[in-house]
């Protein structure tokens, strides 16, 4: 249940994500599974790094939706589209 959790809430980070980001970038679900959960780690990343998370807890809904946003803006300027 715990992978279906995951990517539940992926997809719901990564949807977040591309509304609020402007411009468009045509990615699938598949994709935006991936942008949500590779925030959601970056997330918990950075925070243990700061010492806002410890080890084993996830990172905050607020936290790993910008991290998602900042993936998003990375992967229009990797890709050339329009940020």
């Amino acid at each position: 249940m715990g992978i279906v959790w995951t990517i539940v809430l992926g997809f719901v980070i990564g949807v977040i994500a591309k509304l609020i980001h402007p411009g468009k970038e045509n990615m699938g679900f598949i994709v935006t599974v991936l942008l949500g959960i590779g925030g959601s780690f970056l997330a918990g990343a950075v925070g243990q790094f700061f010492g806002w998370y410890r080890a084993g807890e996830g990172a905050g809904f607020i936290a790993s939706v910008i991290m998602a946003i900042l993936l998003l803006v990375i992967y229009g300027k990797v890709r050339g589209g329009s940020s």
